[in-house]
């Protein structure tokens, strides 16, 4: 079949093979530009492995580390007239790499919320590696069952306290407007923090380490963002922040934790990207394109890749110790948040319009990455071309 990017809303509903092919060598090409990584963890367990940053993350302690690693997502195989995740392609085309580089990689498709897939994580731990010595935590979804009650919870994106009110934009048409968000309820509140919080974090951390697949001194760190203050109200102070909030929570306890072993437990505030999440936050996609401009500009724009190659090489890598803000959070978002770039947000923010949006923002660039994430607009890649959609996996759980 010939795949073509079918875009609904902040969704896309192909995914290319090759194309994510493409998108996995072109990050691992640049960590392994940036020469190896000392002091890395050697076995590492990648929680939401498939996209992003979970990816991200699996590429750089891989070919930046040397490591062993073992992801947990889930992701769809392709059917007949269907093509496959995404992530399930990013994850195909990661083990074939690994695998071509002599390294160990192996991959559970399944619920990362349920304690069958904890189960077998560990079976696998066990089997192959013995302990672990680094988790990454990087799960984004929007619903979550819990394994102990069975009950399900779907996270909402609202304000909390008042409705509230902003420009937004429709990443397709290219039209700005005024949107109002009604605030969230207790439950909605609560619903958002139990899928989005720590408590699922917390549960892997407790399964591994009661399961003795926890190496001393490991190490730990979930992926979280605060943003700026144009989007506060509906991210940091909203139902999403209040998540967030609970994730630092969980991490200082996790961390007490891991101390009696000589462990460490972080949360990173990573930087505002173009990720199937942020996509479906109101608001933010306007900021996103809006920031890629100014950032690009003054040549400080990152991806998730070099976000997290540079998370490993200054703050969790080569011997470094990670400087923590005031709430014991690592700060990789600091490029962001530079008082210049968040001051000419804040200077352009007033006076976007539908007009003028391609003049001030990279609403381009947004388009472009936003369609990088399905494996489209890659240099190299056929997109006219016959494509068998069915790349078959030895996934667990697939």
């Amino acid at each position: 079949m010939i795949i073509k990017p079918k875009v609904r809303g902040f969704i896309c509903i192909t995914a290319h093979p090759q194309g994510c092919a493409a998108n996995v060598r072109s990050q691992i090409e640049y960590v392994k530009s940036k020469g190896p990584l000392a002091a890395m963890p050697r076995r590492v367990l990648v929680i939401g492995a498939s996209t992003g940053y979970g990816l991200a993350s699996r590429i750089v302690t891989a070919f930046g580390g040397n490591a062993a690693t073992i992801g947990v997502f889930f992701e769809k195989p392709a059917e007949e007239a269907r093509t496959g995740s995404a992530g399930w392609y990013n994850s195909a085309a990661f083990e074939s790499e690994a695998h071509a580089a002599g390294l160990y990689a192996k991959s559970l498709n399944g619920d990362a919320f349920s304690d069958a897939v904890k189960q077998q994580v560990i079976d696998l731990i066990k089997a192959d590696l013995g302990q672990v010595d680094a988790v990454i935590y990087s799960l984004a979804s929007p619903r979550r069952t819990h394994p102990r009650t069975g009950e399900t919870f779907k996270s909402t994106l609202k304000p909390i306290g008042a409705p509230y009110t902003a420009k937004t934009v429709d990443t397709d048409k290219g039209i700005v407007s005024d949107i109002t968000i009604e605030p969230a309820s207790e439950q909605e509140i609560k619903d958002t923090t139990a899928v989005m919080g720590g408590e699922d974090w917390e549960m892997w951390i407790d399964a591994l380490a009661h399961a003795g697949v926890l190496a001393p001194g490991a190490l730990t760190v979930s992926y979280s963002y605060i943003g700026p203050k144009v989007t506060q109200a509906i991210y940091r102070n909203g139902t999403i922040g209040r998540a967030k909030e609970d994730l630092e929570t969980t991490a200082a306890r996790i961390g007490r934790k891991l101390a009696l072993t000589g462990g460490r437990a972080f949360v990173s505030i990573n930087k505002a990207l173009v990720t199937q999440a942020s996509s479906a936050i109101p608001v933010v996609p306007l900021y996103i394109s809006l920031l890629y401009r100014i950032m690009k500009e003054k040549g400080l724009h990152e991806g998730c890749i070099e976000q997290i190659q540079r998370l490993f090489t200054e703050r969790l890598a080569n011997g470094a110790s990670p400087q923590l803000d005031p709430e014991g959070r690592i700060r990789i978002d600091d490029l962001e948040m530079l008082p210049a770039i968040q001051g000419a947000v804040e200077k352009d923010w007033p006076a976007v319009t539908t007009e003028n949006l391609s003049a001030l923002t990279d609403i381009a660039g947004y388009r472009a990455e936003f369609l990088h994430l399905f494996g489209f607009g890659f240099k190299g890649v056929d997109y006219e071309s016959e494509t068998n959609p069915l790349v078959p996996v030895d996934f667990a759980g697939a």
